[in-house]
């Protein structure tokens, strides 16, 4: 049971939000070159640690700060007690430390200036919701995730396997970053009564729920369109619009439901389509 709480509390079902980038990322560069395979494993245990690292580092701090007291959604080992705090931060950091051997390898193989990129990506995740003025409290959180889990994870990804980042990496970048935005707007959206109560203002509190319902129906839109513009060099990319079906329960229960479970599922559903949209588009630039 201890292992079961430890593996819920790190958010398993937002492991597609970095999985997506590496896949698309690492098709990307694949008419420029032959794929480095073992790169390309280093960069998905870059973002996976990366990603489980967060979760318990917003686990720790939104815990200590009382944030997640009444929060509805995936399991908090701080706020409920089933860990202490310094377990959760501790185990955040540990997560850190083995995204960071991940990102060493690459950038000695690769390029010394990705260690910067990487020190800015633990910080990034790290002042989420940690640190005197965590960034996610300020409605900057959508932007931070577009950055990092859009272009750095994703060009990032080209990059390591030729060194270049090439122009279709940047469209891919954007489709991806704008579903994993998607993903965050349908969790602040579902949490927009407790944060606030909790003064946390996300970006769905700071434009209202339903302007923050717009906006992940256009994160939605935006993707797709990326997609297309993906297609227009690389035909068989379009294979990605397949993806489109799994965003129509996402998007119906964000328009029409309040309640937390249906969000829930629009958050877990978003990131299905955000994964399938990756894998499906990274299959047409392979036979592109």
């Amino acid at each position: 049971m201890g292992l079961r709480v430890w593996f819920e509390g790190a958010r398993p079902r937002t492991l597609g939000a970095v999985i997506a980038p590496v896949v698309i990322g690492t098709a990307a560069a694949a008419p420029s070159g032959p794929t480095i395979w073992w790169r390309a494993a280093c960069a998905l245990g870059v973002g996976v640690a990366l990603q489980v690292g967060v979760n318990y580092a917003n686990d720790y701090s939104d815990g200590i700060r009382g944030t997640d007291a009444n929060r509805k959604g995936p399991i908090r080992l701080t706020a409920t007690g089933l860990a202490r705090p310094e377990a959760v931060k501790r185990a955040a950091c540990i997560s850190f430390a083995v995204a960071a051997a991940f990102g060493l390898a690459l950038a000695i193989a690769v390029d010394l200036r990705l260690i910067v990129v990487g020190i800015a990506a633990i910080a990034a995740a790290w002042l989420y919701t940690g640190g005197p003025k965590p960034y996610g409290y300020s409605g900057l959180g959508e932007l931070m995730v577009l950055v990092f889990f859009g272009f750095v994870a994703t060009c990032g990804s080209a990059y390591v396997q030729i060194s270049d980042v090439p122009a279709v990496a940047w469209f891919a970048a954007t489709a991806v970053g704008l579903m994993a935005c998607a993903v965050l707007l349908a969790n602040n959206i579902r949490d927009v009564p407790t944060d606030i109560q909790a003064h946390k203002k996300t970006l769905a509190v700071r434009i209202g729920a339903p302007r923050a319902r717009i906006l992940f129906v256009l994160a939605h839109v935006g993707a797709y369109l990326a997609v297309i513009a993906i297609g227009l060099q690389y035909p068989w990319a379009l294979l990605g619009l397949l993806a489109i079906p799994l965003s129509v329960v996402p998007v119906t229960l964000v328009m029409t439901r309040s309640d937390p479970p249906s969000l829930v599922r629009a958050l877990v559903g978003t990131g299905q389509a955000d994964l399938a949209l990756a894998v499906l588009c990274a299959i047409g630039l392979a036979i592109s």
